[in-house]
């Protein structure tokens, strides 16, 4: 049984960080495509980061330079650092894991972040 779990998220101040974390299990997790995406409230879901199996990335333009995301193949984790958040950043983050060749796409149940003073 696939699982992605998300944690980490939670209500900040804007200019604060979080960091979300997303532990797999029931795929090999080194041969899947991984990424974040996010729901605003009445906003279609987004691409925020994604991180590829060769460990390349690419990121939302709305994002660059403020979040990092990276994965540790061993422990089947894939984490997103968030520096500088915005109130624009309020969304449900969820984990996506994706293997084209193989025709999988899984997501996690997601984690909500709100940035609010």
């Amino acid at each position: 049984q696939v699982q992605l779990v998300e944690s980490g998220g939670g209500l900040v101040q804007p200019g604060g960080s979080l960091r979300l974390s997303c532990a797999a299990s029931g795929i090999t997790f080194r041969i899947y495509d991984m990424g974040w995406y996010r729901q605003a409230p009445g906003k279609q879901r987004e691409l925020v980061a994604r991180i590829f199996s060769d460990s390349s990335t690419n990121y939302a333009d709305s994002v660059k330079d403020r979040f990092t995301i990276s994965r540790d193949n061993a422990k089947s984790t894939l984490w997103l650092q968030m520096n500088s958040l915005k109130p624009e950043d309020t969304a449900v983050y969820y984990c996506n894991a994706q293997n084209m060749r193989l025709g999988f796409n899984y997501w996690g149940q997601g984690t909500q972040v709100t940035v609010s003073s």
